[in-house]
């Protein structure tokens, strides 16, 4: 360590721990649940997103675009369940719907009335011609490669580094241990040259979303996605979009913002109106093996596809609350507050800025363009964590990694509100940011 960056560096760790010290101490009964859960679930977690050190807030209640924590602390969500949350909490026309389906039964295991509507409405929103529904963005994935390499008869599926397509389809740092054992070829998404040379004819599929989320919120460019159609078009394989997040930054995704037509479709998250939700979908002549008419049918199995609670709450949303024109509108607000914070960064001449599209955005400790997930992991870890802590120092509910997402219920007031948060980090933080 050179003498230059060991004065920045150590002062950032007083910084951190200081700020860590007040977390504790404004948490007790957070602390508390954590270390009691922690005797029942591995690490008192069972989703690993939610954990970070020394321990997890816990929220008992929330409202609109706000949540209270075990300890009565008030916070604005500005993380919207990782793109899930985009109706709020207990959005009234969605509970109003919930609550008159409960009154004819929760579980049918049949067929039910709802689940065909819902199926027209997101054929017709996202222009597949066929969908399928499963009960996570994961399962949606991992069918739609596994009727990929069904179809194409190949094994092969072209992924990207950084990308995360759910449990166990996972590629930061280049892998994970609990991934589906498919055969992988890796590329480095945005490079158009390094890719294009790696979608050969013995690929079954290429999944990516037309925006990395988890890795980072960082956009594809245009020319890498009509290049991956075109290379996938000439080679025979699948193209598939995941667009389990990307799906609420345009009203028919972003693949109609690019106008790419891809052979699959992914999604999830918000499409269930709050309920848990996933679907694959797009060309007939694929989605058609999983037809139970066929004798050759492929099996589609789930108790929960078709649950009512999901189908209800994913027709009203889509179709009632989140149309096009709210749609439109949303993401215009997001746009609009990455452009204030990205202002406010610039001003200051802070190694700070926020990446994304519409309502989806997140922040980097890192100067200059940021095009793949591998750039942004030069990001400085400690800077970030403090950002973290002293954004919840200032009722900010975001993700420890820094991502966060617009519900419908975040308009001026909490728009200005994280304006102010980030303001008072780069005054307060003035010489840790040099």
């Amino acid at each position: 360590m050179t003498t230059a960056t060991a004065p920045r560096n150590t002062s950032i760790d007083a910084a951190l721990d200081a700020a860590k010290e007040a977390y504790v101490t404004s948490a007790p009964t957070s602390m508390a649940r954590y270390v009691e859960a922690a005797t029942v679930m591995p690490g008192g977690n069972t989703r690993t997103v939610l954990h970070y050190a020394p321990f997890p807030l816990a929220m008992v209640r929330a409202a609109g675009c706000r949540m209270w924590d075990a300890d009565g602390r008030e916070f604005i969500d500005f993380l919207g369940e990782y793109t899930a949350g985009l109706y709020g909490h207990s959005h009234p026309i969605i509970r109003a719907a919930l609550n008159a389906a409960l009154d004819n039964g929760i579980s049918f295991g049949a067929s039910n009335m709802t689940e065909a509507k819902f199926a027209r409405a997101v054929c017709e929103r996202f222009g597949l011609q066929r969908v399928r529904f499963t009960n996570s963005g994961t399962e949606a994935n991992l069918l739609a490669l596994s009727v990929a390499r069904i179809f194409t008869r190949r094994k092969k599926i072209l992924v990207f580094h950084g990308a995360y397509h759910g449990a166990v389809f996972g590629f930061a740092g280049g892998g994970s241990p609990v991934n589906v054992p498919f055969e992988y070829v890796v590329a480095p998404y945005n490079d158009i040259e390094r890719t294009c040379a790696l979608v050969t004819d013995d690929l079954a599929a290429v999944i990516l979303e037309p925006m990395i989320g988890s890795g980072g919120c960082i956009p594809a460019s245009p020319e890498f996605l009509h290049m991956l159609r075109n290379q996938t078009e000439r080679t025979g394989a699948l193209l598939i979009l995941d667009e389990v997040m990307t799906s609420r930054l345009a009203p028919g995704g972003l693949q109609s913002v690019h106008g790419i037509q891809p052979d699959l479709t992914t999604l999830g998250k918000y499409i269930g109106g709050g309920m848990s939700f996933g679907a694959f979908g797009g060309r007939a002549e694929i989605m058609d093996l999983f037809d139970p008419r066929r004798a050759d049918a492929l099996p589609h199995a789930g108790t929960f596809n078709n649950n009512v609670l999901t189908m209800t709450a994913g027709l009203t949303g889509l179709t009632e609350i989140y149309t096009p024109d709210a749609a439109a509108a949303l993401n215009a607000r997001g746009d609009a507050l990455r452009d204030r914070l990205n202002a406010l960064c610039l001003a200051a001449d802070a190694p700070l800025q926020f990446t994304g599209l519409g309502s989806m955005l997140a922040v980097h400790t890192l100067r200059g363009p940021i095009s793949r997930p591998e750039i942004a992991a030069k990001a400085d870890p400690k800077l970030k964590e403090l950002f973290f802590f002293d954004m919840l120092a200032q009722n900010i509910w975001l993700a420890r990694r820094g991502m966060m997402t617009l519900s419908l219920p975040v308009g001026v007031t909490e728009c200005d509100a994280l304006v102010a948060a980030v303001t008072e980090f780069l005054s307060a933080r003035h010489s840790l940011l040099r």
